[in-house]
Parts: structure tokens; C-alpha cells; sequence
């Protein structure tokens, strides 16, 4: 059986690490270098800020702890504040000045997708922090993600909706790249599992207001449910509107706001929502036997004491990033390219904090629909669907 980078790759701590091989002479020998982008500031900041903590919370502690086969993380992180463009430009500086062997990072649909030419071309392995679909399909050689797709989002949803015989849903998307992806596999999704969708709205990411939208779902009479898909603000904008209309039809969110940033912002109007998000954010509500319920117990209770503040999911795509990522320098026995890229395609069976990992040369993903929880906030907080 293989070692896993951390004991059994299943626990987030650091004891497993000092058993596999580490020589503790971390300092003394050529770093792995870990380049980062990500939107830590900026309208996407709420899922861009517990992702740069936690990948430089783990290097830290990866580094005193000995690093990996006694070598030590090099991190570079750039903040890319949520824009495209300098997602690129800081793509191409890892890649050309700052020589990075791994990309973890791209936020962003919209920051990743300006980043997968410039990885593409340099083969250089990149795995993402985004959401969207089109990351990883049609495959692309050198490109993976941690995160749950926008399709199986809209998948998880509709099954939610059929349990409660619900099947005309109206949708109201962010006019950005995860929510135009959202939009697009969602119109799918629906064809497939037998929902009419009944209106198709869209909203920009800097609206403040979107009662125009919403009042024309409010005049609908044939929807029977609403998915909103956005990032960032925009989905507590819309939520908000939402009450404010006096709108009874039971309301949808996307992974995209799987975050308590999201109740905050919401408030009150948030209580009833319904959506997918990974394990992590009802670590102690999943039963026993769910095999990461140690990984995401354990996790929360270190992201929670190393930063103060409520774990996020986003802070867990990083780390499983990450993780995956190192897991793949120990099997390819350092950091050539190529072989670091064959060993992230060839990851079986990591329990991360998203789920249950397993790549291939056609799933640059490797989760399945099961890795996906329904949840619902009640009283100010996440409560898992049953």
C-alpha cells in the first residue's frame, strides 16, 4: 500500500508527515515550489482569503514539521484581487521568473480560465480552486481542480427538487464566468432530469439591486422554485431581494457561497435556503461512519484555532490542493514536470475535505455526485438536509 503525505492522507495533522520518510533537514535541501494565485482581495475575496491562510498555514507547518522527503515548501502566493488579467500576468511570473514546479490557485472560473493557456503551454501541472465545468472538460493535460462542478451543483439541486416534487424552476445567474458556466449547465442538467425551467434572468456581479429581475420571477406563475448561481456578494444581493418581494417559492444557491461570509451578508433573508456544499461545512453533523468525517472535524478545528473565525469551504479546496499536490511530488520522487502531472492523474482514493478523490486521464477532478451534501441554513447556520 502506498504512503500517503499525510497518515493515510485522511487526517489534518501533522504526526503522519514525520512517518513517511522525512529526514527533518528540510532547510538544507532544494525547495518544492508551490506558486499560488489567488483573489484574496477583491469582490471574490470571501473565497480567496481562507484559501491563501490555509495554503500558508500549511506550509508552515509542513516546513516545521520537516518538509517533504526532507525538502522544504516554497510558497509564492500573488493576489490576483479578483481580476483576470493580472490572474495571467501573475500565471506567467511564477512560471517564467518565480520557476514555480506547481500551480495552486485561479480563485476564479474567470481567473483560472486566463491562466490554463499560459500552464497549458509552459507544462506546468496547475490545479484549480474554481468551480466551473469547463476547467476540466474537455480534459486538459496539465490542468485539475479540487472544487465540485457548477453541473453537479445544478445535478444536486434538481434531485433535491424532485424529492419535494418540484419540477418548473425559474433561474437568475451572475453574468460572470462561473455563473454564465452555472447557466449553461444548469439548461443541461434540466433537460436531462425532466425540469421545465420557466425563466432565465441574469444579474451583474457589482448590482446592488436586483428586484427588476426578481419581480419578474415574483409574476411567474408556472416556477415552483428559484436557483440563483453567482460568487461573491451578488447571491446575498439577490437573496435579500428576495424576501424583500415577499417571494414564498423555496430558494436555491449554488457551492458557490458555501460559506457563513454568505449568512452574514444575508442575514435573516437567508433562513430556508437550500444548497450543495461539500462535508466540511457540517463536519459535526455527519454521522460516523462517513469516511471524512475525521478529516473535515480535524481541519475545521485547525483552521478554526490557527485564524478565530468559522472554517470555509474554500479554505479546504486549498488545502486539498495542496495536499494532492505534495502527495504527487512523494509518488513522483521530486518535481519533474511530467512526472508531477502523471502522479496528480494517477491520485486514488484522497478523503479531503471535498470528498473522495480518484483521477484518471479522462477525470482531472476525480469526485462524484455523493461527495456533494444538501444543506439548508436554519437559525444562522448550516443544517444538513436528511
Amino acid at each position: 500500500m502506498r504512503k500517503r503525505l499525510l497518515s493515510t492522507m485522511a487526517a489534518v495533522t501533522l504526526t503522519g508527515l514525520a512517518m513517511t520518510g522525512l529526514t527533518g533537514t528540510a532547510s538544507a535541501a532544494e525547495p518544492i515550489k508551490i506558486g499560488a494565485i489567488i483573489s484574496a482581495t477583491g469582490p471574490a475575496s470571501f473565497l480567496g482569503d481562507p484559501e491563501k491562510k490555509v495554503l500558508e498555514l500549511y506550509a508552515d507547518r509542513i516546513n516545521k514539521a520537516g518538509g517533504v522527503d526532507g525538502r522544504p515548501v516554497q510558497l509564492t502566493v500573488y493576489d490576483d484581487g479578483g481580476a483576470a488579467d493580472k490572474a495571467a500576468s501573475f500565471t506567467k511570473r511564477l512560471i517564467e521568473s518565480d520557476k514555480v514546479d506547481v500551480i495552486v490557485g485561479g480563485t476564479t472560473t474567470a481567473a483560472t480560465m486566463a491562466a490554463v493557456p499560459l500552464v497549458e503551454r509552459a507544462e506546468v501541472p496547475f490545479i484549480s480552486l474554481a468551480g466551473a465545468v469547463v476547467i476540466v472538460e474537455p480534459v486538459k493535460k496539465w490542468v485539475f481542480k479540487t472544487p465540485h462542478t457548477d453541473r453537479m451543483a445544478a445535478e444536486k439541486v434538481m434531485e433535491d427538487m424532485k424529492k419535494r416534487g418540484l419540477t418548473k424552476l425559474a433561474l437568475i445567474s451572475e453574468d460572470s464566468g462561473f455563473g454564465k458556466s452555472g447557466r449553461e449547465q444548469t439548461l443541461a442538467v434540466a433537460k436531462e432530469r425532466g425540469v421545465e425551467l420557466v425563466a432565465d434572468e441574469t444579474y451583474g456581479a457589482k448590482d446592488t439591486d436586483v428586484t427588476a429581475q426578481l419581480t419578474k420571477v415574483k409574476n411567474n406563475a408556472a416556477a415552483q422554485a428559484v436557483l440563483v448561481f453567482g460568487l461573491g456578494q451578488g447571491p446575498a444581493v439577490v437573496t435579500k431581494n428576495y424576501r424583500q418581494l415577499g417571494i414564498s417559492l423555496p430558494l436555491y444557491q449554488s457551492h458557490g457561497v458555501a460559506s457563513k461570509e454568505y449568512i452574514r451578508l444575508a442575514g435573516g433573508a437567508a433562513e430556508g435556503v437550500r444548497l450543495p456544499a461539500a462535508g466540511l461545512v457540517v463536519a459535526a453533523q455527519l454521522p460516523e461512519s462517513d469516511p471524512q468525517k475525521t478529516v473535515v472535524t480535524d481541519f475545521t478545528k485547525t483552521y478554526e484555532q490557527a485564524f478565530t473565525s468559522e472554517v470555509s469551504t474554500f479554505a479546504g479546496h486549498a488545502y486539498d490542493g495542496l495536499m494532492i499536490a505534495l502527495d504527487a511530488v512523494k509518488r513522483a520522487g521530486g518535481t519533474d514536470k511530467a512526472k508531477l502531472r502523471d502522479a496528480i492523474e494517477q491520485t486514488k482514493g484522497y478523503v479531503g475535505t471535498g470528498g473522495t478523490v480518484t483521477m484518471s486521464p479522462k477525470d482531472h477532478m476525480g469526485l462524484t455526485l455523493d461527495a456533494f451534501h444538501m444543506v439548508e441554513v436554519k437559525q444562522g447556520d448550516w443544517a444538513l438536509v436528511k
